[in-house]
């Protein structure tokens, strides 16, 4: 009978291992974007390793607790020949008490020291000469992007040059807000930072892969905060280099543009975007300078093309409810002109 019931305890063991370590598995060859376990820049891959760690030592409290309570059950199981008189009592014992007491100290000052060490190594790293500098402004509900050594203002999409293990260009981020409480948040590339009114915080990212990462507001700013997103472009350094040199330039418009450009710049649209080398110099909303040139409107909300972005002018409550951006009431004619205007800033 003990046999038996020990055979069956082993196998439970067994299962809820194997169901943990496939679980575990399938997250870290998991293809999500925004998938923690698989880091691709040197912040992230500390929080993974502490990650891995606390889940070790948990796994490890997990396994033990249970089978301890697995073998009490078993061992002290009620049988067909008890005689139904109460087992001895035991009311206390030094022993256990101080194991039950020390080793979870233990267990505590160890991952309090493990993630102290990590803080301490992200938040400390110094800036090295080399380093790409960028100011992330928070709005409700979008990203603004300021590169101050290199005068480019974006919106939403960061571009960063991919670093070299050998020779690593990090890339260090001043967070602010416009509003209220935003979070930082790219899960490959670097853990939460909030981003609080009246205060400046940092964080720093050094992706070792290209690629598109996504990232997303961890903090509940308003209506829009589940489509407050953001993209982060890892780039060569030749192809960062020439994102920077378009950026820099002034946008040209063609004949075909020259009426939505009127329009544009007669109504309360300057009053909130900017456009290099025109009269719009507003602050509220994303600059419009390059706006083709990002592959996203609304914040990542949907793809930027010229059908989306008739539709986002006309209405943007159809693609982002709650939107801070009002319906301009164009007609037909001025919302073909303003599209045809827009689609023309590379």
């Amino acid at each position: 009978m003990n046999s038996s019931y020990t055979r069956r305890a082993l196998k439970i063991i067994v299962v809820l291992s194997s169901s943990m370590t496939a679980t575990l598995a399938q997250a870290v060859d998991s293809l999500s974007p925004t998938n923690i376990f698989a880091p691709a820049s040197t912040p992230a891959d500390t929080i993974f390793g502490l990650s891995i760690f606390v889940l070790a030592v948990t796994a490890a409290i997990f396994v033990i607790v249970f089978s301890l309570l697995l073998y009490a059950v078993v061992r002290f199981r009620k049988r067909a020949d008890d005689d139904g008189r109460e087992p001895p009592q035991v009311y206390g014992s030094n022993q256990v008490e101080l194991a039950w007491t020390v080793i979870p100290i233990l267990i505590v000052v160890a991952l309090f020291m493990a993630t102290a060490r990590v803080i301490a190594s992200i938040q400390r790293a110094e800036q090295p000469p080399n380093a790409v500098e960028v100011i992330a402004i928070g709005h409700q509900f979008w990203w603004e992007y300021r590169y101050p050594a290199l005068h480019v203002v974006t919106a939403n999409e960061l571009h960063v040059p991919v670093s070299d293990p050998a020779h690593p260009t990090p890339t260090f981020i001043k967070l602010l807000s416009a509003d209220t409480d935003h979070s930082f948040w790219i899960p490959r590339l670097a853990g939460k930072t909030d981003l609080i009114p009246n205060r400046m915080n940092h964080t720093w990212i050094d992706p070792h892969e290209t690629g598109i990462y996504v990232g997303q507001c961890a903090q509940y700013c308003g209506t829009q905060h589940a489509k407050m997103l953001l993209r982060v472009y890892v780039q060569s350094r030749d192809e960062f280099d020439r994102w920077i040199q378009e950026q820099s330039q002034v946008s040209h418009t063609g004949d075909t543009a020259s009426e939505g450009q009127h329009i544009f710049e007669t109504t309360a649209c300057i009053n909130c975007h900017a456009i290099s080398g025109t009269v719009a110099d507003g602050r509220f909303g994303p600059d419009l300078s390059h706006l083709m040139s990002r592959d996203t409107i609304a914040a990542g909300a949907a793809p930027n093309t010229p059908e989306n972005l008739r539709r986002w002018i006309r209405n943007p409550e159809a693609i982002k409810p709650g939107s801070r951006m009002p319906a301009m009431e164009l007609s037909d004619r001025e919302l073909d002109a303003v599209t045809a205007y827009l689609t023309t800033l590379r």
